[in-house]
């Protein structure tokens, strides 16, 4: 089992030059965790694509629908107090956005704050520092993805 942040989930709905990385992330362990928002941010992510004319309002559609599929058999991690401290403090400590200290609060909920050899699955160059930073071992390695992180 794995805490997979949305950066991470999008290729595998999407075609990218890094769902090359994720796809064998994935299909090695298909137990997910993830965090209570990350629905919303992939359907961000869907919408922005259409609006880039990247994919079409179809194409939008039918990957909300293999989302629903996907999170409907993931571990959610939903927002809690614990997670609200725990991300205030990552604000301080990492140069993180909001979003991206909840996700990575979630994760160490997730890990009863104890990511030592727990994966975090991650394309975000800032998170990825900050969860390995936590303790986490970040996948995919940086040694395969060289520098072609976001």
């Amino acid at each position: 089992m794995k805490f997979w942040d949305t950066s991470a989930l999008i290729p595998l709905f999407v075609e990218e030059p890094h769902s090359k990385y994720i796809q064998p992330i994935f299909e090695d362990d298909r137990s997910i965790v993830a965090w209570w928002a990350t629905p919303i941010e992939c359907c961000s992510s869907f919408s922005r694509l259409v609006r880039e004319n990247r994919i079409t309002t179809t194409d939008e559609e039918a990957l909300r629908k293999e989302l629903d599929i996907l999170a409907d058999c993931w571990g959610e991690i939903d927002p809690t107090y614990e997670a609200r401290v725990i991300a205030k403090r990552l604000l301080r400590r990492h140069p993180l956005r909001a979003a991206d200290s909840m996700q990575l609060a979630a994760a160490l909920v997730w890990a009863d704050n104890q990511p030592e050899n727990l994966h975090f699955v991650c394309l975000d160059t800032r998170l990825r520092d900050a969860a390995r930073s936590e303790g986490f071992t970040v996948l995919p390695s940086q040694e395969l993805l060289g520098t072609a992180s976001y």
